[in-house]
């Protein structure tokens, strides 16, 4: 079972860095996507658009190396969270949003499929805290 989890582990952590290398190789662009929820001011987006892809990719690492393992796994799981609740915000306001999680991979997703990723993604994160918590327990 061990090696299942660490399979699952690799997975979300290569889907990870590669979303927040996406990013970061255009804060721009990323600072436009997180705009277009029009939920913070402009200053603040270009803030977190220049954070959050390196946070991503150090929480993706520390999945991969087993280095502040749980850290990470929390991390994700408030930006899963904190991202959904966003993107559902956004629909009941009638925004019209592209995501930019995976960059240009994503741009014409439908709203659904945003979100049964990112439903999927956060599923997985909280599977890993669980089996995380139950083997330290034994």
């Amino acid at each position: 079972m061990k090696v299942v989890w660490r399979i699952v582990d690799l997975l979300v952590a290569g889907l990870l860095i590669y979303a927040g290398a996406i990013k970061a190789l255009d804060p721009v662009r990323f600072a436009m996507d997180i705009d277009n929820y029009k939920i913070l001011p402009w200053p603040i987006s270009v803030g977190l658009a220049f954070y959050l892809p390196w946070l991503e990719i150090f929480c993706g690492v520390a999945l991969i190396f087993r280095f502040l393992y749980r850290g990470g796994l929390s991390i994700l799981g408030a930006l899963l969270v904190i991202f959904l609740a966003a993107t559902v915000a956004a629909k009941v306001r009638g925004l019209d949003i592209t995501c930019g999680c995976f960059g240009h991979a994503s741009q014409g997703w439908s709203f659904s499929a945003h979100l049964t990723v990112d439903l999927v993604l956060l599923a997985l994160v909280v599977l890993l805290l669980r089996a995380r918590t139950a083997s330290s327990k034994l």
